[in-house]
């Protein structure tokens, strides 16, 4: 019988963030442990969905092999289901999860709330293209949810104090004895904090948090470039229950240039010369970030010919080092001339021995020989 599909195994979305996960794995695990059903036949199904749905969250959690998966299906997925393959001591993986489930199913108890990690945020910034080669101080405007200053982030009115739940006298678990094995739930009346709030606070209504918006400045450094990602510690959503904020990632996207483009940390244009400049040499005006400037065309130079200016390209942010300005040239062949331009054209053909008739002939002579 084929396997089921890992993300219909744990009932997510395939585009599910890493949380989602966790979250959908750890209520399906709690559901499906096999040492909260009695009976043979239920104990057995169950230990068949345990293991379904550990083999799913093992691929699933670790991000090399969820793209495998996602690309080749079961093919691409290697190991075996149940629990091998697992690294239980792995931080915000499996080993975390484990551990939560192992506490509930066994009696563990957590002591009242934990504290928890705010939110992540990313803001997504467009920059111009000089802007990504000097950089800039940006001011970005930032929702998010901040601890209640008026209650310090406890969630009960000032001056009134927390009172002790009753059902759970403040362990934030409520503990049930079944056969020969102790499971503890969280606390349904005081939701797990062991603590309850008689007056909750008129700002934040009890929740600890406010949503409001922050001015954050931000430095963009001289040469980065699209896809890159700034990283502001601290500057997400703050915890609650005393936990420490979240960061703040602001990901980077520069506009186009309507003249200029970026390869490593060289800035590439195309310039346009005339033939006769081409052939003869001369000076010609370029444009650059910081203005327009000279540069000397060399006699003969052909179609695609590379100048460079040394310096006027991209810092890099790995060192002190500095690209060029480089500059493609590309020759102009008038398409209208004047008669008196055709017998000045067609003199210094002449004088130069070329013939006005193409050389077919020699053309497929090379080219016998070359596939001789």
């Amino acid at each position: 019988m084929s396997k089921r599909d890992y993300y219909e195994t744990l009932g997510v979305d395939r585009t599910a963030s890493d949380d989602d996960v966790k979250k959908a794995y750890r209520k399906l695990a709690r559901q499906y442990h096999p040492d909260l059903h009695t009976g043979e036949q239920q104990k057995k199904q169950s230990e068949e969905k345990f293991k379904e749905i550990n083999e799913a969250y093992e691929h699933l959690s670790d991000q090399e092999k969820r793209k495998r998966y996602d690309m080749f299906g079961h093919a691409g997925s290697q190991g075996g289901a149940g629990f091998e393959g697992f690294d239980f001591g792995r931080g915000g993986g499996f080993g975390d999860v484990f551990n939560d489930i192992f506490e509930d199913f066994f009696g563990g108890q957590r002591g009242g709330t934990r504290a928890e990690r705010g939110n992540d945020l990313q803001y997504n910034l467009e920059i111009t293209f000089e802007e990504s080669v000097y950089g800039k101080e940006a001011k970005l405007k930032i929702p998010r949810w901040e601890s209640c200053l008026d209650c310090k982030g406890t969630g009960a009115k000032a001056g009134s104090s927390l009172k002790t739940c009753p059902s759970c006298k403040g362990a934030g678990q409520i503990r049930l004895q079944q056969g020969f094995f102790s499971v503890s739930r969280p606390c349904g009346q005081c939701e797990g904090a062991g603590k309850i709030i008689t007056e909750p606070c008129p700002v934040c209504q009890g929740r600890q948090r406010i949503y409001r918006e922050r001015t954050i400045a931000v430095h963009i450094p001289a040469g980065i470039e699209t896809g890159m990602r700034l990283r502001l510690s601290n500057e997400g959503e703050h915890g609650v229950n005393g936990g420490p904020p979240g960061d703040l990632y602001v990901a980077i996207s520069v506009k186009a240039h309507q003249v200029f483009q970026r390869k490593g940390s060289d800035i590439l244009c195309d310039v346009p010369i005339s033939f006769l400049t081409a052939a003869l040499g001369g000076k010609i005006e370029v444009p650059t970030l910081k203005g327009t400037t000279v540069i000397k065309v060399p006699a003969g130079t052909q179609h695609d010919k590379i100048l460079r200016l040394k310096g006027l390209g991209i810092p890099s942010l790995k060192d002190k080092s500095t690209g060029d300005q480089v500059y493609t040239m590309k020759i102009q062949i008038p398409t209208k001339l004047t008669a008196r331009q055709k017998e000045l054209l067609t003199e210094f053909a002449k004088e130069s021995g070329m013939s006005m008739e193409a050389d077919g002939d020699g053309f497929f002579d090379k080219m016998k020989t070359f596939f001789e």
